[in-house]
């Protein structure tokens, strides 16, 4: 079977960016206080800094870069298709006919950026499957031709 064929919105790389950001804001300011109580061990401070920058920087700036080379989504007339991850991948397949719900999922940062989530939930043990960081009117425009290609049979997922 072929890779799904649809990118996230060009905005991915930033949404995944920022939220990368705000994950290392609490270990920055972990380091700062930790220099204020105690400013003896300035070599150690200098280590835990050069680290941060290091790594958090990495996180920040290719982990996106990354996770948007892999991210694809395909919506076909008999199921949805999705590939996500950076490091660990994963590819899911929800057949329509199992398809409960459609959601959609805009946080603060999504908003800014005119961006939402597409979840649709299946009749499934391994759960929901996740378009991220799509545009608005392709995450609304996914909701509806979801909603009609499942609807078109008239068979409950229950």
């Amino acid at each position: 079977m072929a890779d799904p064929a649809w990118r996230p919105s060009e905005k991915a790389r930033l949404l995944w960016s920022i939220n990368a950001a705000l994950l290392w804001v609490p270990v920055v300011v972990a380091q700062i206080v930790w220099w204020v109580v105690d400013p003896r061990l300035t070599i150690w401070h200098v280590a835990a800094a050069a680290a941060t920058v290091v790594v958090g920087g990495l996180h920040i700036a290719v982990v996106p870069q990354w996770r948007y080379r892999v991210h694809r989504w395909e919506i076909g007339d008999t199921a949805v298709y999705t590939r996500s991850g950076w490091f660990t991948q994963e590819r899911r397949i929800a057949p329509i006919s199992r398809i409960q719900t459609v959601d959609t999922e805009r946080g603060p940062i999504d908003r800014r950026l005119g961006l939402a989530t597409v979840t649709v939930t299946t009749a499934s043990s391994a759960g929901a499957v996740e378009i991220t960081a799509l545009d608005v009117a392709v995450a609304d425009e996914t909701v509806a031709r979801l909603t009609e290609i499942a609807g078109r049979d008239g068979i409950d997922a229950t």
